[in-house]
């Protein structure tokens, strides 16, 4: 199956990484350096132009920033047929736009990534288009799983999904930096604080998706009675820290709601 891509920047690496047969792939990249990078790396082919993707691939990504997809679908728009889907990372473009500027007879997927992407530990929120093809949507999973985790979602949902996953490493890191800046308080070399706070977060994550266990007993479990967790959580575990979370998501979605 000819996988192809209208752009070829991170986001677009990232998924073309998790692609086995590299072979099958041709992308459309408009800065020939990048160009020159993805084909050296990944011995991928260069197609000319947008057009070129079009004409060959089965399934193509479009990868581009959002003010450039009117012109992408401008060129590419009388080439696509029912027998190909087009798979959008774009942020802010729903279905119902992405039909307007493409066409109806195509297949589209619309996907949600976010940063992790980039390094194989991304979360991908997969909406299908009604009649788009179930060989595609089970091909587009496949790949997208492979650099990640994926969630197959109502459109409805997608804000909720920028404002959680797509906006959440942003928040992440910001709790990884007062940590940190609290090591660091508390005598630790910045490199060291960075480094504590970071595989702590990270290990966390690891040991609670492959365990699946509920947050509230681990966390009870870590917080022995009388020991350090506990006297820290006294700090932390206020009503005021969860509506300051909730609080942010809420601001994020509704922008996302706004973008849309």
């Amino acid at each position: 199956m000819k996988i192809g891509f209208f752009g070829g920047g991170n986001m677009a690496e990232g998924i073309l990484s998790a692609i086995a047969n590299k072979k099958d792939v041709v992308i459309a990249e408009k800065n020939p350096d990048r160009a020159k990078v993805l084909s050296k790396k990944y011995g991928v082919a260069i197609a000319g132009d947008v057009k070129e993707v079009a004409a060959k691939a089965e399934i193509v990504f479009l990868a581009v920033r959002p003010q450039d997809v009117d012109s992408v679908a401008v060129e590419v728009k009388p080439l696509l047929s029912s027998k190909q889907t087009l798979v959008s990372i774009v942020a802010g473009k729903t279905i119902a736009k992405l039909r307007a500027a493409f066409g109806t007879k195509v297949g589209m997927i619309r996907v949600m990534p976010n940063l992790a992407l980039r390094v194989g530990a991304g979360m991908c929120a997969i909406c299908p288009a009604p009649r788009t093809s179930k060989a595609h949507l089970a091909a587009v999973q496949a790949i997208l799983g492979g650099a990640g985790a994926t969630a197959l979602l109502k459109e409805r949902d997608f804000d909720a999904v920028t404002a959680l996953s797509g906006s959440g490493p942003a928040y992440f890191a910001y709790m990884e930096e007062a940590m940190a800046e609290g090591g660091v308080a508390l005598g630790l070399k910045p490199d060291v604080a960075r480094l504590l706070a970071e595989q702590t977060m990270y290990g966390t994550a690891k040991f609670l998706k492959e365990t699946g266990m509920p947050l509230g007993p681990f966390i009870a479990g870590v917080c022995t009675k009388g020991g350090t967790t506990a006297a820290g959580m006294k700090h932390l575990d206020r009503p005021q820290f969860k509506r300051i979370v909730a609080k942010t998501l809420a601001a994020a979605a509704k922008r996302s709601k706004e973008l849309a």
